[in-house]
């Protein structure tokens, strides 16, 4: 069995979880979450707590899908009580980026600015103009728009410019040298 799966979900207050039809899901007060479980994976939902199970014999795969699916339940139960916030910050003379209506605008050195739509579920916010906020109680969700964002300008290794992660260090080459 794996290490992680073999952990309980413990299940916060004024959180409830359901299972039917193989399908789990988890309401709070940030929202509510849904998980398809796979065929090799059973669950048991208590009082307080999720214990997650395999149904079959305990190959490499399914061990990893124990502790995988043990571990996203645990992703839902915070995000759905605390959760999950990604900040991304513009580095770049005139970059900036604005939040209108369902769609992110980015103005990041392109001829014509970049239009993105929000997914549903997340919070966008732009409280200065250099600085993207995204919130929401699906980690992934959140992790994966953020990247989306990144991934328009990521920043570039000679002057640091571009659409990067906060805290994130950008490594910087020396560049070309010339002698006289």
């Amino acid at each position: 069995m794996s290490r992680i799966g073999k952990l309980p979900v413990t299940i916060p207050g004024g959180v409830t979880v359901e299972e039917q039809n193989r399908k789990v899901t988890i309401k709070g007060p940030k929202g509510s979450l849904e998980l398809s479980l796979r065929p090799e994976i059973d669950i048991k939902v208590d009082k307080a707590q999720v214990v997650v199970t395999p149904n079959r014999d305990a190959t490499r795969e399914v061990r990893a899908y124990h502790g995988m699916t043990r571990a996203i339940l645990n992703n839902m139960m915070k995000g759905v009580t605390a959760g999950y916030e990604r900040n991304l910050e513009i580095i770049g003379v005139g970059w900036n980026a604005a939040v209108q209506g369902k769609t992110l605008v980015l103005s990041v050195g392109y001829c014509n600015p970049v239009e993105m739509p929000i997914p549903a579920g997340l919070t966008v916010e732009a409280p200065k103009p250099t600085n993207i906020s995204i919130k929401g109680p699906d980690k992934q969700l959140v992790g994966q728009f953020a990247a989306a964002v990144r991934s328009q300008r990521p920043p570039e290794p000679y002057k640091g410019k571009g659409v990067r992660y906060e805290n994130e260090h950008v490594r910087k080459k020396q560049g070309k040298t010339f002698g006289s």
